[in-house]
């Protein structure tokens, strides 16, 4: 190679270049010149951030306080009970076994699509109104008269129990019986032999929950409450003591 070609090899490499596997004058070799600019340092993150987190995964979850109906039956109901009904054992004081919503929606099943439309919408309302998803009945036969055939869908219906159930008393004495038209009181002969109570409303609109002006129809419904006594004046004395307003005189008498 003659001078006039090293010259002109000298004037185009750059100043600071080393030829392959020499160190530079910083000390570090080609793997240092491919990687260092490349790699970028993660930001910390808060302290506070850090510490939440912790917190929030440790922490244990906290269960939902306890019906205030519930709570005022164990400490105020059952001494009553206890006293005015002469039992001698706690555990034999009456008590709300299930609390059953049922309505019946055979009408629309007949009906066809805008039936059917009218069926999921009172559906979602039941379950809107108790805070679970109800169960559809079928038909167990056909009968011609009512246009029914067997394993049709023919009402719907919700079973409550728990701590559910008294959440589902308490709204119900407190905010959807008073909301009730030219209300005069309940039937207190609604009560068959075994203390179960039954009664109903003829609109869904009692109800807080249902939105008024959303509703395109009225639906009625059955609640019957099953409780664990022996005779009706047991079962009447408990949902009388739970604040169920009775009327002092049936429609019999």
């Amino acid at each position: 190679m003659s001078e006039k070609e090293k010259d002109k090899e000298k004037k185009h490499k750059p100043e600071g270049a080393h030829p392959k596997g020499e160190k530079g004058a910083g000390g570090g070799g080609d793997k240092a010149h491919k990687g260092g600019g490349q790699k970028q340092s993660k930001k910390p993150r808060p302290q506070a951030a850090q510490e939440q987190e912790t917190a929030d995964d440790s922490a244990p979850a906290q269960p939902a306080p306890p019906a205030r109906l519930y709570e005022r039956f164990k400490s105020e109901i059952i001494p009553a009970l206890q006293q005015k009904l002469g039992f001698e054992n706690r555990f034999a004081v009456p008590r709300l076994e299930k609390i059953v919503i049922s309505m019946g929606l055979g009408r629309f099943a007949v009906e066809g699509g805008e039936g059917k439309a009218k069926f999921q919408q009172a559906e979602k309302e039941l379950q809107t109104i108790a805070g679970q998803k109800p169960v559809r009945c079928k038909a167990k036969k056909s009968v011609a008269n009512f246009k029914v055939r067997e394993g049709m869908d023919t009402g719907i219906k919700v079973t409550l129990r728990g701590a559910r159930m008294y959440e589902f008393l308490d709204r119900l004495i407190t905010l959807a019986i008073p909301r009730v038209k030219d209300f005069r009181g309940l039937d207190p002969d609604g009560f068959d032999k075994s203390g179960n109570y039954n009664f109903g409303f003829t609109e869904q609109t009692v109800f807080p929950e249902v939105e008024g002006a959303a509703v395109t129809f009225q639906q009625g419904m059955n609640i019957t409450m099953v409780t664990t006594a022996r005779k009706a004046e047991h079962g009447r004395e408990l949902l009388r003591h739970f604040g169920m307003p009775f009327r002092e005189e049936s429609k019999q008498k």
